[in-house]
């Protein structure tokens, strides 16, 4: 079985979740070949030099600052049109080649393997996540000693950096070469320095979702429905007078909090969640055009990272895809059933439905972006 986003990341999933998520650093050494494979110094190559990419998807950094961006970028022409923010690949290659480091910015926005790998840690950890890589000439240093206001992952991928962990016990130094992956707590002080050779790592942050948050998220109906009517005239001479008012609301308030349902909160925390993704739909041309000649026999795969989570609504149910959801009758509840407990499967193994049904269920399923053909 191929390891989840979680597994290669941190070694063990189940333990990373139960005794070092949000508490402590995390030092893991995977297969060098795997993390080599989600982004190469060829792939910043290509990236920097041959694909038109622009800020702000590119930044450089040098002795702690962000360079301007009218030092690496130029202008040029679409259409006629105008485009601004071009990276020039000349001229950041000479600010690299002078010791600035060059940072994609948003990388699960546009490059495959980032976006598969933050698409499966997102479900497995049910917090948003996102990208960065950061190319670093030898023996430069980006940032200075800093920390995040959000929890990190970071994978080297190419050449080696000495890492400045500030943990609870003093100060640890930790050096990343390819295959070594590291976590970091919310607000952990570090820096991070390239050695001898060129150095590149990928950062993963997780935007944490907190209780604080689901907290307000489930009393803002009930603090919307309060009136936001002005507060009586002169209650600064008789601040009892509002206090008790005040009291009264608060009561109201309380009462209402009460009966909240803290199921329905949560159900709709994941739906939430499980609709706001961005869509994640490589290969899906092939798909779309493949999908009118699903037969029987055609192997179909459940896509990597897409959720496929049942809501009942009586003789309806939602169906929660990641960047969206989809209403379906509630009849065909055990075919999505037998969906999600197999990673691949044919439209015959759905016997629960008669062939058509099984066919127009799959064929709509595979544009929808949960299955893919296997070619």
């Amino acid at each position: 079985m191929t390891a989840s986003a979680l597994d290669l990341l941190s070694g063990d999933a189940q333990t990373f979740v139960t005794k070092v998520w949000a508490s402590r650093a995390h030092l893991h050494r995977a297969d060098p070949e795997r993390l080599v494979a989600l982004l190469s110094l060829d792939d910043v190559d290509a990236l920097l030099t041959s694909s038109a990419i622009r800020t702000p998807s590119v930044r450089l950094a040098q002795d702690g600052a962000v360079l301007p961006e009218s030092s690496y970028t130029r202008g040029a022409t679409l259409a006629g049109r105008p485009l601004t923010g071009l990276v020039d690949p000349r001229r950041a290659l000479a600010l690299f080649e002078g010791g600035a480091t060059v940072v994609l910015q948003g990388l699960h926005r546009y490059w495959e393997p980032i976006t598969r790998l933050v698409a499966e840690l997102e479900l497995e950890l049910g917090h948003p996540c996102q990208a960065n890589a950061y190319l670093t000439p030898p023996g430069a240093q980006g940032f200075a000693v800093h920390s995040d206001a959000h929890d990190v992952f970071v994978l080297q991928t190419a050449g080696s950096k000495q890492w400045e962990v500030h943990g609870p016990d003093g100060v640890e130094d930790v050096l990343l070469g390819p295959g070594a992956s590291m976590y970091l707590p919310t607000g952990t002080p570090h820096a991070a320095r390239a050695q001898e050779t060129v150095s590149l790592h990928v950062t993963l942050g997780i935007n944490q979702l907190t209780w604080r948050g689901l907290v307000e998220r489930s009393l803002a109906s009930l603090v919307a429905a309060v009136p936001d009517e002005h507060l009586p005239a002169g209650y600064l001479d008789d601040p009892a007078a509002l206090a008790d008012e005040l009291d009264h609301r608060l009561e109201a308030l309380a009462a209402e909090v009460r009966g909240l349902d803290a199921s329905r909160a949560v159900e709709a925390e994941v739906r939430r969640f499980l609709t706001t993704r961005s869509p994640r739909l490589a290969g899906g041309l092939r798909d779309v055009l493949a999908a009118r000649d699903i037969s029987d026999e055609t192997r179909l795969r459940r896509r990597p990272g897409h959720p496929c989570v049942v809501l009942p609504r009586g003789d309806r149910m939602e169906v929660l895809l990641g960047d969206r959801s989809i209403d379906m009758p509630a009849w065909l509840r055990p075919a999505l059933d037998e969906l999600r407990a197999r990673r691949e499967l044919i439209p015959g193994d759905l016997r629960d439905l008669d062939p058509q049904s099984r066919l127009v269920l799959c064929r709509r399923l595979v544009r929808e972006g949960l299955l893919e053909v296997v070619s």
